[in-house]
């Protein structure tokens, strides 16, 4: 029954408010965003990328490998995966839910975010029920935005697959936009920026899933995972929907 009114609800919508695709203008219906061709299109990353980060390496690499910028780094997560490349058409999705606010989207990037459990890594997470973990946003800035773009796709990731959605973290300083930081600058500008936002339990699940909308330098997502691992958290990777 509540399938029924759900789809119900859809169609309604579609009726007042016809939907269209958001790249090419497509005529859709069913609460999707993006129509089938233009969903397959957008760039995906796949084999060979960097094991540590996920960088999108062209050319024949037929064995796992670390990229050069990550041989110089330690994180305090395993893995970092992202499923689509950089593109602008993807990019665009990501600014258009964070910046302009069209919520609706998250459901699209959430999707496209999914796409990233293809990779065997990933496996034991869905085996073993792996908390999603959204970054959280600073108080100040989710009443500004009214949402939070990494909780929108981390929800829509955990319908998808069944994993379970916690608020683990919560941001304690506000800090100044990444954009035009340096790395460096960017792990000045997050360190003590995270803290739990209760206890992890004795019983905890052997590993955590951090969740973002993009993954660039990874200075954002291994200041959380530092905090899940101070905590007591036995795993931690990473899942975002584009790497930058």
């Amino acid at each position: 029954m509540i399938r029924l009114e759900k789809k119900s609800a859809i169609d309604g919508l579609d009726w007042l408010y016809p939907p269209i695709c958001e790249i090419c203008g497509l005529g859709l219906s069913g609460g999707k965003a993006l129509c089938k061709p233009c969903a397959e299109n957008l760039p995906r990353i796949t084999p060979p990328f960097c094991d540590v980060c996920g960088e999108h390496f062209h050319g024949l690499i037929d064995s796992f490998f670390d990229c050069p910028n990550c041989k110089e780094l330690s994180f305090h997560f395993e893995f970092a995966r992202a499923a689509m490349d950089r593109s602008e058409s993807t990019l665009d999705l990501v600014h258009r839910l964070k910046y302009g606010k069209e919520i609706y989207l998250g459901a699209e990037l959430g999707r496209l975010a999914c796409r990233a459990f293809a990779d065997r890594r990933l496996a034991v997470a869905l085996e073993e029920k792996w908390p999603l973990v959204p970054v959280p946003l600073h108080r100040s800035r989710q009443m500004e935005r009214q949402f939070n773009q990494a909780e929108e796709i981390a929800r829509i990731i955990a319908m998808e697959t069944g994993l379970p959605m916690l608020r683990l973290l919560k941001r304690v300083r506000r800090t100044e936009t990444q954009t035009r930081l340096s790395r460096k600058q960017r792990m000045d500008n997050l360190r003590g920026a995270f803290a739990l936002q209760h206890a992890i339990p004795e019983n905890s699940p052997p590993g955590y899933l951090i969740v973002d909308d993009v993954f660039t330098t990874g200075s954002t997502v291994d200041e959380c995972a530092k905090v899940l691992r101070k905590a007591g958290a036995g795993r931690v990777a990473v899942l975002t929907v584009m790497r930058g």
